[in-house]
């Protein structure tokens, strides 16, 4: 790897010819663009191998460094999750194209037809933590929405990284698009991120995807907007009318499915008529799946569970942690969620509709789910093919952020020699 030691230099520089790429893709056909992420994921597929062998440098690089078990799994790359990179670009190839799409059109009395249609963004930057497969997500997405990105992923993640970039730039190059257009950083200095937050002559928006301590650093010094996505706490309430089954499966993948990504459940809720029957059974099976239950004193009697103390309440554990306690019905459990939850997913399970219609009425998280495990709150499981990440914010995205998400929009006003009085 290079030795880059002039930062400012580097990130102006790729700033330069991201903001030149971005010009020409913004009006690039809908036909190059699928071209070029089929041909990616071909190239993808080609390259398993060599990835994965960048992949175990990067772990070994990452064990070094003592990186916890959460965050290693983020950072794997195995057979089965290069397949799914493969499909989530095949995915996003097959969408309609977002660009120059007429969101509403109208006549007005003065003659003019007015069009309100959707363009890029222009430079989006992407900050992310451990996860390769980030990079593939959104560097597709962007080009499926006509804008170049500049991808700074996490320093564990590096090698893995640059051949999936190299593969997308390689479905550019065939496509005939600018290979700028996808730009990964080359460096591990950190110096790198804090560039790119002050870049407002060449970058449109940044996308943080990672703990809460970067989405803070990037919250707090960044001049460049931000699509923020914060923690994922995330709430999932057994009410008193929920189908013991499917309460108990739901709970079970929500928490132990994948421990590590934002949609994992990390506090229990349950009504407080449930307490010695259905609640106690679920707790139970969680401990016995291995989880750590920091239970309230209702649930200490199970067997294997810990005291919760007053931080375990709004925590983030990405581990095979979770919180439990009982509440009063279903407008508790909104209070609780309320107080604690970072407006990412939270869940309900009940088969009594008007619950579920007041939960989701009343509870104000980009995502919420009724019956089903939180684990669903990923832009590939919406049928966006993929995510650049889940915006928790209100401000023009929110929730998983796909290619749709990633345009603004302009407004095309036609006349035939109309004048204003």
């Amino acid at each position: 790897m290079t030795d880059h030691t002039d930062i400012p230099a580097l990130m102006k520089d790729i700033g330069e010819r991201a903001r030149a790429a971005a010009a020409e893709l913004a009006f690039a056909k809908p036909e190059a663009k699928k071209a070029a992420l089929e041909a990616a994921a071909e190239e993808v597929l080609r390259r398993r191998d060599e990835i994965k062998a960048a992949n175990a440098k990067d772990q070994d690089f990452a064990t070094e460094k003592g990186i916890s078990p959460a965050m290693m799994d983020r950072l794997k790359l195995d057979d089965d999750r290069i397949q799914s990179i493969v499909d989530g670009l095949r995915a996003i190839a097959a969408q309609d194209d977002p660009v120059g799409a007429v969101l509403t059109e109208w006549d007005m009395p003065s003659g003019l037809n007015i069009r309100r249609v959707r363009t890029p963004l222009g430079v989006v930057g992407v900050i992310y933590e451990s996860r390769p497969n980030v990079t593939a997500d959104a560097g597709a997405l962007c080009l499926k929405s006509g804008n170049a990105v500049i991808l700074r992923g996490g320093s564990e993640g590096l090698n893995s990284s640059s051949i999936l970039t190299e593969c997308l730039k390689t479905g550019l190059e065939k496509a005939g698009l600018p290979t700028d257009a996808i730009q990964l950083v080359p460096t591990r200095d950190r110096a790198a991120v804090s560039e790119m937050l002050k870049a407002t002559d060449y970058i449109d928006v940044i996308v943080p995807r990672g703990g809460k301590g970067l989405v803070g650093l990037v919250q707090r010094e960044a001049r460049v907007p931000v699509f923020a996505h914060l923690e994922g706490i995330v709430h999932i309430y057994v009410d008193k009318a929920a189908d013991p089954k499917k309460a108990l499966e739901v709970v079970l993948n929500a928490k132990t499915r994948r421990t590590g990504i934002c949609g994992a459940a990390e506090c229990l809720l349950v009504h407080e008529d449930l307490k010695d029957g259905l609640g106690r059974e679920i707790v139970a099976a969680l401990v016995k799946a291995g989880v750590n239950v920091h239970a309230a004193p209702e649930f200490q009697s199970v067997e294997g569970t810990t005291p919760a103390t007053d931080e375990d309440w709004g925590r983030e554990y990405l581990d095979m942690d979770i919180a439990a306690k009982t509440v009063r019905d279903v407008d508790g459990a909104i209070e609780h969620i309320r107080a604690y939850s970072s407006n990412h997913t939270d869940g309900i399970l009940t088969e009594d509709k008007a619950a579920a219609e007041r939960f989701f009425e009343r509870v104000d998280s980009a995502i919420l789910v009724h019956n089903a495990s939180t684990q669903f709150a990923d832009g590939g499981e919406f049928g966006m093919g993929a995510e650049i990440g889940i915006a928790t914010g209100k401000m023009h995205a929110r929730g998983p952020v796909g290619a749709e998400q990633l345009t603004s929009f302009k407004y095309l006003v036609v006349g035939d020699g109309a004048v204003r009085s």
